[in-house]
């Protein structure tokens, strides 16, 4: 995820409020979102944050690699450029900004120890190319592609392809050279990932050939890039919590297509012989969250997203007054189906939006 030139914003002017770690865990939602975020009381040390990024160092020395980046809290996950480091999102240096996170993103983007690995390893791709210039040489361009291309808002990957590697969600190494250069690299670190035989057969294995041996040529040395700045950390962000998750509400609330009304009606009734059946629109509210989950699952996308075309649905039969037609488990999972074609063919129009 790599970081992108940031336009400066004009902070909203919030009272500053000396906050104490022991003071989170009572606030109120309604308190937090008050809260600036550079008044947050928070740091990696002493946190899970602080035993997953000694881990990831770990295995950078497993491999040999003397580089280890620094961290340091932000909002949100990135590596900039010039800069040999990897940035954590915030809410993950305390349970209840994480309970925050769910309830406003409905769910957390590195919340599990394994999930947070995953990132860590690709992050440290970024950072890695940076401390050494990989992108500079002939042969990471001839690999990868050229790192100066524009970094696009959206992308259309190819689910089927195999040229690239498979390690985060939504075909990521998909969405830029230097993504495809962190993913395959994140592929390579982690530990029993046995890339030789699982991408035997792919066109991605001349990319993890390449980086084992790029890893190999670097081994020992000291990185040229030693920057130890930490740009946008957390206690220079002026803003509230409420104005970042309005924003990252708008970045994933992206326009999903429209529910085709003869899809409703055939997975629902507007006959009024069935008026006595339950109204649809309720129905789905009550499997709401198992249908988000399941369909998140899926397709790979954002469940935030996913709960847009559910809203939509929701909303559509209330305006059709549609009822249950079948019975209820059936419907769930006609439900499930429709919702994640939606989903998907989204995904495959060209607005798959990327995360930074």
């Amino acid at each position: 995820m790599a970081a992108k030139k940031r336009q400066k914003r004009t902070p909203k002017r919030v009272a500053s409020k000396r906050l104490q770690l022991s003071d989170l865990p009572s606030m109120t939602d309604a308190e937090l979102l008050e809260t600036r975020m550079s008044d947050l009381p928070l740091v990696i040390e002493g946190t899970p944050l602080e035993q997953r990024t000694v881990k990831l160092c770990e295995e950078l020395g497993t491999r040999g690699l003397k580089f280890r980046p620094h961290f340091w809290l932000s909002e949100e996950w990135f590596s900039p450029d010039g800069v040999p480091g990897i940035a954590i999102p915030f809410y993950l240096a305390h349970p209840r900004l994480i309970r925050l996170e769910r309830k406003m993103l409905l769910e957390v983007e590195g919340g599990s120890q394994e999930s947070c690995m995953r990132i860590l390893r690709h992050e440290a791709g970024h950072a890695i190319d940076t401390a050494f210039r990989l992108s500079r040489r002939s042969g990471y361009r001839r690999t990868f592609g050229s790192p100066s291309l524009p970094y696009p808002d959206n992308y259309l990957p190819a689910p089927q392809s195999r040229k690239y590697v498979l390690h985060l969600e939504m075909w990521y190494a998909q969405a830029h050279p230097v993504e495809d250069f962190a993913e395959t690299f994140a592929v390579w670190l982690r530990p029993g990932s046995r890339w030789r035989s699982r991408y035997r057969d792919w066109p991605a294995i001349e990319k993890l050939h390449w980086m084992h041996d790029t890893m190999k040529s670097i081994e020992g040395k000291k990185p040229v890039q030693r920057s130890r700045a930490k740009p946008y950390s957390l206690r220079s962000i002026r803003t509230t919590l409420a104005e970042h998750y309005r924003r990252k509400r708008e970045h994933y609330c992206v326009e999903v297509p429209s529910i085709y009304d003869k899809d409703l009606r055939k997975l629902f009734s507007d006959d009024p012989a069935d008026k006595h059946q339950q109204a649809a629109s309720q129905f789905l509210r009550s499997i709401r969250t198992e249908l988000r989950r399941a369909v998140a699952e899926w397709t790979g996308q954002y469940s935030y997203t996913v709960d847009q075309v559910i809203a939509e649905m929701i909303q559509r039969c209330r305006q059709l007054k549609l009822r249950l037609r079948n019975a209820p488990e059936k419907t769930k999972v006609d439900a499930m189906i429709l919702i994640a074609v939606r989903v998907t063919a989204y995904l495959h129009t060209g607005g798959q939006r990327v995360a930074l």
